[in-house]
């Protein structure tokens, strides 16, 4: 058998007008996990930074418990200072904002996002068929959704065809048989022949033979290390986005706890639980995980915040607050709040910064490939 060394060097990755030295785009994680530390920290390693921007304002000075109005006004003001922030860690790099399109101040905040400097908007839990619209001020801040299969695309482009003249700038390519957090259910997957690459082929194919465009896939789910990013470039992708492993940096704004009870964590600690947003989530095992799924009578079921369009919690007195179980666990409450975590927990046992682990997924990358090898 033939074999040769081939040295893969990553490519950068362009959406819209910007562009970033390395094709990684860091997860959104809530509440305030990926604030403006990690989001700069990324974006000046030369990836893209991204910050959440579910409950920014919980726990901002902005915010009065005693009127839940203000909340929304908080997270709009919080929005603002952790962009600049960001900006201020990193001038020159690409930072982006994740807004779900879920949330009741979804269009605010992406007004605000554009309008307060952001490269790119990325959306989740939903489908951003109005995006658009919000940013047309805004020409230059690249719009990303988020989607899972074919048809969620086609909608979106076809929507944003016919309304507003423009495509997405890029698309976030969910799998959701490794991603953390919210994923959408997999009904495809048991169909014969299904799979990830089937899912960028597919819409490869849609964007350049229908659309007439080269829109970047960038894949989301389970990616730890640079033999998963190669692994999705060579099925099609243009970039990926890594979540989990840029929990356990130095520059991740979560709790130290929050830190270690993720390098404490194996692959048999991911249990899947009920959502308020009516979705499955991807989640590590705690005493708050066993109470939801148990359906405990301890479970406190009280809304604080009046944050997403659609609750079961709020609506119907299901599941639980979304937002404050996501923010008890990354102040530090690991047993009493909702811990998001990849399908690749346990792949990291040390807290390292972000640009040794960016690094670490980009430094070139030598290969022995034999003349069987598909890739």
């Amino acid at each position: 058998m033939n074999s040769s060394v081939k040295t893969r060097i990553l490519q950068p990755l362009r959406i819209g007008k910007h562009i970033a030295r390395h094709p990684i785009i860091q997860g959104a994680m809530a509440v305030r996990v990926s604030g403006a530390k990690l989001a700069g920290a990324v974006a000046n390693a030369g990836g893209v930074g991204v910050i959440a921007s579910l409950g920014l304002g919980l726990d901002s000075p902005y915010f009065d418990k005693r009127k839940k109005r203000s909340f929304f006004t908080a997270n709009r003001l919080a929005l603002i200072d952790e962009l600049a922030k960001a900006r201020s860690i990193s001038p020159d790099g690409v930072i982006g904002v994740n807004i779900l399109v879920a949330t009741k101040d979804y269009s605010v905040l992406a007004q605000t996002a554009a309008a307060q400097g952001a490269d790119i908007i990325i959306t989740g839990a939903g489908l951003p068929l109005a995006l658009p619209e919000y940013t047309a001020a805004y020409p230059d801040v690249a719009l990303v959704p988020s989607v899972a299969n074919l048809e969620a695309a086609q909608l979106i482009c076809e929507t944003w065809q016919s309304r507003y003249h423009r495509l997405p700038d890029a698309l976030i390519v969910e799998n959701c048989q490794q991603v953390g957090g919210h994923f959408t259910q997999c009904e495809q997957v048991n169909i014969p022949g299904f799979s990830l690459e089937l899912v960028i082929r597919q819409l490869r194919d849609y964007c350049q033979n229908h659309l007439g465009a080269r829109i970047p896939l960038i894949v989301s789910g389970g990616i730890s290390d640079r033999t998963d990013i190669d692994r999705m470039i060579a099925i099609g992708a243009d970039g990926v986005q890594i979540g989990t492993r840029f929990v356990t940096t130095v520059e991740c704004d979560a709790d130290q706890r929050y830190k270690d009870y993720h390098l404490q964590a194996q692959p048999e600690d991911i249990v899947t639980v009920p959502s308020p947003v009516g979705k499955p989530s991807r989640a590590l095992h705690n005493l708050f995980t066993e109470q939801v799924m148990s359906n405990s009578s301890n479970l406190e079921k009280r809304c604080i915040a009046n944050c997403l369009e659609t609750c079961l919690c709020r609506d119907h007195g299901k599941t639980y607050c979304l937002l404050q179980a996501l923010a008890q666990a990354a102040r530090g409450d690991v047993e009493n709040g909702l811990i998001f975590s990849g399908a690749n927990a346990g792949y990291t046992q040390d807290i390292i910064s972000v640009p040794e682990l960016m690094t670490e997924l980009t430094q070139a990358h030598t290969i022995e490939v034999s003349s069987s090898d598909k890739y």
